[in-house]
């Protein structure tokens, strides 16, 4: 079983609201939307950022520009003015998403 990184199917940006993360994954090739419709649940989402993301994570379809806005409660240690990581805006969250790892014939 092969297994390429989201990346290659997939762009995203990230932004935050406190400490809440969100995250818009698009698919490159909108072929491959209904794939990542599959593969990328909010289920398998929470489970990449371990224990990162404290909270829930909801998984929003925008099937009209073919991907995704994931929200993910409790995900940035506070929030910009509380946390103490470095990245406290969640600016690196989709670079961390595109590298979950998928196998192609999921």
């Amino acid at each position: 079983m092969a297994e390429i990184y989201l990346k290659e199917l997939a762009h995203a940006r990230s932004g935050d609201k406190g400490d809440t993360s969100n995250i818009c994954v698009f698919a490159r090739n909108p072929a491959d939307y209904d794939f990542l419709k599959r593969v990328l649940t909010a289920e398998r989402v929470k489970e990449h950022f371990g224990d990162i993301v404290k909270g829930s994570v909801v998984r929003y379809e925008v099937e009209s520009l073919g991907g995704f806005n994931f929200v993910l409660q409790h995900a940035l240690g506070g929030g910009a003015t509380l946390s103490i990581r470095l990245d406290t805006l969640g600016k690196s969250m989709a670079s961390a998403l595109m590298r979950m790892k998928i196998a192609q014939d999921e």
